[in-house]
């Protein structure tokens, strides 16, 4: 199968992380994961935006080299993998990786080649937040539509990159499928906005006004790289772009999937300016750009520059990293913002995985062992018998994995969990009809029928432990550890412990 190349959006580190990057990590770390079990060949990246004016701002207001605050900032991010239980391949830090600074270069020297930058005096209106200048009747009553804060107006002289050159072959890079934005009102977003066609932008900031903090304008030391054209080129950099060998041609040049995930707010940056210095760069595409929307309390977008935010890490510390997983690819749908409570995620949790496909998987082994030493009757028939068939449910598991295969090729994860939990209600309905604990206990009861009918609904629960495996790696680990051995179970044990 093709190689599948899979990046987030990496974060700014002005602030501790919050619940709306725990969502955009684990997302793209299910599809990873569900496209290794697939068996193909799969590279997750991820990191942090380091060179951002915000950073060097924090770093002032905690009175500390904007150096050590970004690293000790950061390290607060890259510990989410573990929290989380993200599969990352590899994870770059635009400020001190290695292969950065060489990599950003070589794709600016690029540009310049094809004659894409000029310089220009410039007055407008910056939010430090979003790292952008917005034109006046973008904003909303005068504020940043993301942040709500008023942007300061700038008169600077900057370089820049000539986007307007590029909406042609951006807009047919779309229409042709050659560029799929998922969902589909997201592309359409995207095509409005060409159609109200693209201003050149700036692509660099004076040092003096950065605090010398960025990387420098390959030929003119008084400017810094603008950090968006910065961190975007992270994508290629990891790969050695500068220097062509086997990762860059293998993940990038090559046939396969190259595929980011990202918020809706930088849409803009990754649909449109991203595709255009691709284009002067003379690079590939990305194949597709998968958009969420934001996760809100108390009706307000998540936001570290607000101080609006629920922490990722005391939600694993309270309910447990399955928790947290299951509400993410549960709950979150694929168009629409969602509010969060903890209500909610316990709700989820408990009602899909403890009380569950944790509680079928456990009565079945609780059965198995009880009556039959937890040894299972393997046949390929299906199990008939009053109000209780399994052929419902034989065929539930056989289309499971094509069901969810189709679901996450829009990373759509609601409808892909929506399976899972439809296979294990109905595993659950010949066991309530059969009612083996009650039938096992009459001297007249069909013993070996009420045997092959468990140990069908305990290999449907091994179905559901593999598909479920990229939604919550642990949990499902500990599921299958009690039924994927061979012709017997092991002996019973909670995979999901009921919160409280």
């Amino acid at each position: 199968m093709k190689p599948y190349y899979i990046t987030t959006a990496i974060p700014y580190v002005n602030a501790a992380p919050h619940l709306g990057h725990a969502l955009e990590f684990v997302q793209a770390d299910v599809l990873a994961r569900h496209r290794r079990l697939r068996g193909q060949r799969v590279r997750f990246l991820s990191g942090t935006d380091d060179h951002a004016l915000k950073n060097v701002l924090a770093a002032r207001n905690a009175g500390e080299p904007v150096a050590d605050y970004v690293n000790s900032a950061a390290d607060r991010f890259q510990a989410l993998q573990d929290l989380l239980e993200l599969s990352f391949d590899d994870y770059i830090r635009t400020s001190s990786d290695p292969r950065h600074r060489p990599g950003v270069d070589y794709l600016w020297q690029r540009c310049a080649d094809a004659g894409d930058f000029y310089e220009r005096a410039y007055t407008g209106l910056d939010c430090v937040g979003c790292e952008q200048f917005y034109e006046p009747d973008t904003l909303a009553d005068g504020l940043c539509p993301e942040h709500g804060t008023e942007p300061e107006q700038v008169t600077e002289t900057n370089w820049f990159f000539r986007l307007s050159r590029y909406r042609d072959q951006i807009r047919d890079a779309i229409t042709s499928g050659a560029l799929t934005i998922n969902p589909p009102q997201k592309r359409n977003e995207v095509l409005a906005l060409l159609d109200t066609g693209l201003q050149d932008f700036s692509v660099s900031r004076p040092a003096v006004r950065a605090g010398g903090w960025g990387i420098p304008v390959p030929g003119d030391e008084s400017q810094v790289i603008y950090v968006w054209w910065d961190a975007l080129t992270n994508y290629l950099t990891a790969l050695g772009v500068d220097r062509p060998g086997a990762e860059y041609e293998f993940w990038w040049a090559g046939d396969g999937e190259r595929v980011h995930v990202i918020g809706k707010g930088i849409t803009r940056f990754h649909a449109v300016y991203w595709i255009g210095l691709l284009l002067s760069a003379g690079q590939p595409l990305p194949t597709t750009i998968h958009v969420h929307d934001y996760v809100n309390v108390g009706g307000a977008k998540l936001s570290k520059s607000t101080g609006n935010i629920v922490d990722p890490v005391a939600l694993v510390n309270l309910y447990g990293t399955d928790a947290l997983r299951w509400w993410i690819t549960r709950e979150v749908p694929l168009l629409g913002d969602t509010e969060f409570t903890a209500a909610r995620l316990i709700q989820a949790y408990n009602t899909d995985l403890a009380n569950g496909v944790g509680n079928l998987a456990n009565r079945t082994v609780t059965l198995l062992h009880k009556h039959y030493d937890g040894r299972l009757h393997l046949d390929t028939e299906p199990v008939v018998g009053p109000a209780w068939d399994s052929v419902e449910l034989d065929a539930a598991c056989a289309a499971l994995p094509s069901n969810i295969d189709a679901a996450l090729r829009t990373a759509d994860f609601r409808s892909a969990t929506a399976h899972l939990v439809a296979a294990v209600n109905l595993a659950n309905q010949p066991l309530n009809a059969a009612e083996p604990w009650k039938a096992l206990r009459d001297p007249d009861g069909d013993a070996r029928r009420i045997h092959r009918l468990l140990s069908r609904v305990a290999q449907a629960c091994r179905t559901i432990a593999t598909e479920l495996a990229p939604f919550c790696p642990a949990g499902a680990t500990r599921l299958a550890s009690q039924l994927d051995i061979g012709d017997r179970v092991a002996a019973p044990e909670p995979s999901f412990v009921r919160l409280t």
